[in-house]
Order: structure tokens, then C-alpha cells, then sequence
């Protein structure tokens, strides 16, 4: 435990807008240390002006800085937010979203969930990959402790940046909680993809493999929920034109919080087949909603979803097979969301805003 209570800054800039993943972890880290009354530090978030409204969170502990900038990138993080860091005297800095200002004067613990631009360059542009690798890399050998969310990603790391793995704490997303719901069998034959569409993601064989279900499941829909930011750029929606499945194929790049609820729960089979991730947030989400998953057979897959997922590889008649099997065999495809929901016990927000708390209380010390 910390000797004395600590003035914590966190870069709150994925909080910001609509927030998807990173997001929402650190809103959840937030929440649980906001809930915990032996909780000793201080909060102070820092904002930019584009947010569209301060956080939930409502306490004398949590200090919200809105700091000027309609845009919170790169020179917003290395100018703006240093500048006001450095004048709110830290004793420590939580950078939530893989980087962090070069120069603070405060020691910092940054979170890093993939180094998928390191492992796989040929995924993002020449200027946004190098832009990602170096400031990563400056942000993690600087830090006193680097969080991650999976063995996987621990491994990478230290691979690809070349820091020592006694650095690097894990603290994996806490499962959602189980939402009651319809019975897979009284729900629509809905196959649901919910996450940013990265080339990664493989969205032209989840296509590819919804046509051919369409042979068996001639009902089906497909159901795409993410922002697209593919480099080189795919279309969503002239891939399905083009496999003749235009029809019954929607793609929203964003819903509220409600809605996306709606959606897992009117969906029997949930796709999500990528090639690299550092855990995979969304098929926990589905699992808590009864919905059993697809995934790309990887080793982060089989680390943390094991039995709790149908793990295949990624030609399109193997996810087809799949997706059939769960879409038409009742038996196999409740048997499989037991499963799933067994598995949640593993994940806990309150174990993993603990062991982040732990890491920024040693690197104050």
C-alpha cells in the first residue's frame, strides 16, 4: 500500500466523444476507485474542450481539467496536456491510451493492450504506423510500469519493445454482468459483429462466409457495428453487394449503449475474427448477453476464451461451418453459452482497477 495519499493525473481523452474500448476500460477503472471508500488518492482527469460532457463521475475525489483543444492527438498530448500535467503537481500519471507527453515531470504507468503496429506495420499507413511504434516505445521505456490485459500482449511487449516482463502488470477488462434475455433458439438468426473494422478483423471473410450460410440459414442477417478504419480501406457494404448478400447485411458505424444492448440480445451468433488482439472486449460482452462466439483460432483466443468459443480458422467455409452449427443446433449452441458464462467468474474490474492502482502507487514510490 501507498504511504500517503497520492495525486493521481490520468489522460482522459478516450473518454471524450463516443467512447469504444480504451474508453471504456479506463471509464471502468475510474468506477470501481470511485466506489471503493478505502480508496485514498486524488483524482485529476484531463479533458479536451471536444468533450461533449464530463464523465458520470461526480466526486470531491475526481478533479475534471478541460484543457483547450478541438482536437486531443499527438500535439495536443505533447504540448496542452504536458503543460497542464506538469503545472497540477502529480505525483504519478496513469496514460491510459498507449502514450504519454515526453516530458513530465511526474512518473508514469502506461497502458498498452496490443503492439499490433509493431507485430503488423503492413496494417497501418507509413506515417500513422511510425507515429504509433515511437511513441509507444518512448512512453513504455520511460514508464515505471506498463499494464496490459493478457499474457499475449505481455509477451509482445516485451518482444517488440524490448522492456524487462518484471515491468509489465496485467490487468484484463472485468466481464460485464450476465444479462438475462430470450433463449438463443427464440432469437432472430442474427450473426453480430460489434468492433472498430481493422484490416485485422477480416470483415471480407466474415462476408465471404455470411454468403455461404445464407445457402442454409436463407433468414439470416449479418449485423456489422463499428467505425471503419481499414488501411487500405475495404467497404463494408459493396463487399456484401458483391457477394450477393447486400440486402441482408447492415453496418452502423456507431449506437448508444441501449441500443447495442438491443442488438446482443436479438443475436444467436456473435463473429469477431481477428488476427491479432491484445484480450477482446466485445465477445466478453456478447458471452454476458447468452450470445455464443466465433472467433479466429490465436493464441490470445485460446488464452482467454478457450472452451467458451468456437475457435476457427479463417477461411470462410470453416466460420460458414460454424456459424451454421450455431445458427441451426440449439442443443450445441446453449451448451456452448454455458460455457461462456462460466468463464466471466475469471474477470474482475475490481481485481483489475487494483492491480493499476498497485502499479501507480510503486512508480510514485
Amino acid at each position: 500500500m501507498a504511504s500517503r495519499a497520492l495525486h493521481i493525473g490520468v489522460d482522459g481523452r478516450e473518454l471524450a466523444g463516443q467512447p469504444t474500448g480504451v474508453g471504456r476500460y479506463l471509464d471502468a477503472v475510474l468506477d470501481r476507485w470511485i466506489e471503493d471508500a478505502a480508496f485514498p488518492h486524488r483524482l485529476t482527469v484531463f479533458l479536451p474542450e471536444s468533450a461533449r460532457a464530463t464523465p458520470r463521475h461526480d466526486t470531491a475525489r475526481v478533479a475534471w481539467r478541460v484543457l483547450p483543444g478541438s482536437h486531443a492527438g499527438t500535439w495536443w498530448e505533447q504540448t496542452t496536456l504536458r503543460a497542464a500535467a506538469n503545472g497540477a503537481s502529480l505525483d504519478v500519471f496513469f496514460a491510459a491510451g498507449y502514450t504519454a507527453p515526453i516530458r513530465l515531470s511526474a512518473p508514469i504507468v502506461v497502458a498498452l493492450y496490443d503492439v499490433s503496429f509493431f507485430a503488423h506495420p503492413e496494417w497501418f499507413g507509413a506515417r500513422e504506423g511510425w507515429r504509433r511504434r515511437w511513441l509507444s516505445k518512448s512512453a513504455a521505456r520511460r514508464a515505471a510500469r506498463i499494464v496490459t490485459i493478457s499474457d499475449f500482449s505481455a509477451a509482445e511487449i516485451v518482444r517488440w519493445i524490448g522492456v524487462p516482463r518484471d515491468r509489465v502488470v496485467l490487468a484484463p477488462p472485468g466481464a460485464p454482468p450476465v444479462m438475462s434475455g430470450a433463449g438463443l433458439a427464440a432469437r432472430r438468426p442474427i450473426v453480430l459483429f460489434v468492433g472498430s473494422i481493422f484490416a485485422r478483423r477480416r470483415i471480407p471473410e466474415l462476408i465471404a462466409a455470411f454468403g455461404l450460410v445464407r445457402a442454409t440459414v436463407p433468414d439470416a442477417r449479418l449485423v456489422l457495428v463499428g467505425a471503419n478504419r481499414t488501411q487500405p480501406p475495404i467497404d463494408p457494404r459493396a463487399l456484401a453487394a458483391a457477394s450477393g448478400v447486400g440486402e441482408c447485411v447492415e453496418w452502423r458505424e456507431y449506437v448508444s449503449d441501449a441500443e447495442l444492448d438491443r442488438l446482443y440480445a436479438d443475436a444467436r451468433v456473435f463473429a469477431f475474427l481477428s488476427d491479432y488482439e491484445g484480450f477482446g472486449m466485445t465477445p466478453l460482452e456478447a458471452i454476458a448477453h447468452g450470445v455464443p462466439p466465433v472467433l479466429l483460432d490465436t493464441p490470445v483466443s485460446r488464452e482467454i476464451f478457450g472452451g467458451a468459443a468456437r475457435l476457427v480458422p479463417p477461411a470462410p467455409s470453416d466460420i460458414a461451418r460454424a456459424l451454421v452449427e450455431l445458427l441451426t443446433d440449439a442443443p450445441a449452441a446453449e451448451s456452448l453459452a454455458a460455457a461462456g458464462r462460466a468463464s466471466l467468474a475469471r474477470f474482475s474490474w475490481a481485481r483489475s482497477a487494483g492491480v493499476i492502482r498497485e502499479a501507480l502507487e510503486a512508480a510514485a514510490r
